[in-house]
């Protein structure tokens, strides 16, 4: 189930033919470029509208999916599936670009990969899209502890936001390694379908779920890392309690 927010027209595609030597099955027309948001969002906080925005403006993207998860690395969760999907959608509806909360994941009912869901996306959109994977660097950091990682790079790129001075050097060796000759301008990523990394070394967000999990549960109000309608959402579902 995909849950479509309220868009407007936006973002005109670039039109041209470009090759990557990683991912020669995706040599298209890239008529559209997609920017993919996914996480467990439990709950959901601007630390993550945040990052989205960024990038959608950096890219000049023509579409968001947030992807709620179901994920394999993480312990139980303090919200369902579905509230989980229900925060995220409260939380980036009235951006201005468009947002499609897609569920494939939660459905599926079983903890997720990211690589099978870009997979599935690459079968339903197509070789003539630019598929663009967002993430901060504290996930570029374990990437080599996801599963077939290497793969990723042939089905999207990866753009990840980082602290002001910030260096793949930072990274695993293993990452580095695959990194190496990978890394892109927003053009790029843009106008290719897959195979890139690219990182925006000047967004530092310093919030995650799991400290506002934890100040939800001392009583505090975190009303300065969540938005007020997913704020009232967790009051009204008594959640985080």
């Amino acid at each position: 189930m995909a849950l479509r927010l309220a868009s407007r027209a936006r973002h005109p595609g670039s039109r041209a033919v470009f090759g990557l030597p990683a991912a020669p099955r995706l040599v298209s027309i890239i008529v559209r470029c997609i920017a993919l948001l996914g996480g467990t969002f439990d709950p959901v906080h601007l630390g993550h509208v945040a990052l989205a925005t960024h990038w959608m403006h950096l890219l000049g993207a023509d579409e968001l999916r947030v992807l709620p998860a179901l994920p394999w690395q993480k312990a139980s969760l303090g919200a369902t599936a579905q509230q989980r999907a229900d925060m995220a959608q409260l939380a980036f509806t009235g951006q201005p670009y468009p947002v499609v909360i897609d569920c494939q994941e939660i459905e599926r009912g079983t903890p997720t990969f990211t690589v099978d869901t870009l997979r599935n996306l690459r079968r339903q959109l197509g070789t003539g899209v630019s598929l663009a994977f967002l993430m901060g660097a504290d996930q570029l950091q374990k990437l080599d502890t996801w599963r077939d990682w290497q793969a990723l790079f042939e089905l999207a790129h990866i753009c990840a936001a980082a602290r002001p001075g910030f260096s793949l050097e930072q990274l695993p060796q293993a990452v580095q390694d695959e990194l190496n000759g990978r890394m892109a301008t927003p053009e790029r990523v843009r106008t290719t379908p897959a195979g890139c990394i690219c990182l925006a070394p000047d967004l530092a967000l310093d919030m995650s779920s799991t400290g506002i999990r934890a100040a939800l549960q001392r009583g505090e109000q975190p009303d300065s890392l969540i938005s007020p309608v997913v704020l009232d959402y967790i009051e009204q579902h008594n959640l985080y309690k």
